[in-house]
């Protein structure tokens, strides 16, 4: 009897453990968990009290409660590549990223069976929506406007009904047709080339501005032709695998005429120039001693005021006719 006692009361130790343990639950800092007890939620239209478990050590009625747990962390989900043609009937191939997290974890439990894979859904079909309504130039060049056009269509499905919020959506990779990637290719060649010529021709430009200003300077020099071909010279030699052809020098030429007879010529050509500067140098010692010649008298106007006080001449009398007395009257 004593026997039978003492494993009573064994079976009863080993049950009131077992359900206390089964009772007893953990739910982690990242996660929330919801209680169904016998099944529900929710009392008539509100939540029940005590559904919904905070991080920590709870504890739950081991027949009449079951508890499901619902991670708060965001969720980086990849959305599979989906083929469409743009507005400007280019076919692409656009695969995009997904960040999302619960904010209701009831209604992601009771509105939804399976919330990742609805969002996974809802992400696919509104990337083929937003790639038909974009082009290619958009797809490529713009793609934050893009994301956001993405994230206010997803967002607005999931985050009312199903308490999951869309934090970010971003586009990874947007893939081309081969025959369109020559063409980009071509055209980006294209482009280069031409920013190629027009860099080459303002350099040539200004080149040209620059030469034409330095044969300006130098023809006032005849020297600085030489000195010019001198520098020109050095700078070819420095190349050891050249043949070097150095032309005579002007001067030298000149001096091998000289040699030959045009002397005279030469001379007398410096003569005829110094004669012109000996009488270009006299003409213009002769303008700097010739005083300036004063106007004559008669004609300087007169000025007011100094003139009327000069003393007055005599008025001539016209003479008397001939002929006439004294007492007579002409007739």
């Amino acid at each position: 009897m004593e026997a039978l006692v003492v494993g009573f009361l064994l079976v009863f130790v080993m049950g009131a453990f077992i359900a206390l343990v089964s009772s007893v639950r953990v739910v982690q800092q990242y996660e929330q968990g919801i209680v169904f007890r016998f099944g529900r939620v929710q009392r008539g239209s509100e939540l029940r009290p005590g559904a919904v478990r905070s991080p920590g050590l709870t504890v739950i009625l081991p027949v009449a409660d079951r508890m499901q747990k619902v991670s708060r962390q965001t969720v980086t989900m990849g959305v599979p590549a989906q083929e469409g043609i743009t507005q400007d009937n280019v076919s692409v191939r656009v695969d995009a990223v997904v960040y999302f997290r619960v904010i209701d974890p009831v209604k992601a439990i009771v509105n939804v069976q399976n919330y990742g894979y609805a969002v996974s859904q809802v992400a696919q079909t509104s990337l083929r929506s937003v790639i038909g309504q974009a082009d290619m130039q958009e797809l490529l060049g713009e793609r934050e406007k893009i994301n956001l056009r993405l994230r206010k269509i997803i967002d607005e499905i999931t985050e009312g009904p199903w308490g999951v919020l869309i934090e970010r959506v971003e586009i990874k990779d947007v893939s081309l047709p081969e025959g369109m990637k020559r063409s980009m290719a071509r055209q980006a060649e294209a482009e280069r080339e031409r920013r190629a010529r027009i860099i080459t021709a303002d350099g040539e430009f200004q080149a040209s501005k620059r030469l034409a200003a330095a044969a300006e300077i130098m023809s006032q020099d005849p020297a600085a032709l030489q000195l010019r071909l001198l520098q020109t010279v050095v700078e070819v030699s420095a190349e050891k695998n050249s043949t070097l052809v150095m032309p005579l020098p002007v001067e030298v030429l000149r001096f091998f005429d000289r040699v030959a007879g045009g002397a005279p010529a030469q001379s007398g050509a410096k003569a005829g120039l110094a004669e012109r500067l000996a009488k270009a140098e006299e003409e213009l010692a002769k303008a700097a001693e010739a005083a300036p010649a004063l106007d004559p008298v008669e004609d300087v106007p007169p000025v007011v005021g100094l003139d009327d006080r000069k003393p007055r001449q005599p008025v001539e009398r016209p003479e008397e006719p001939r002929g006439l007395t004294g007492g007579e009257e002409p007739r």
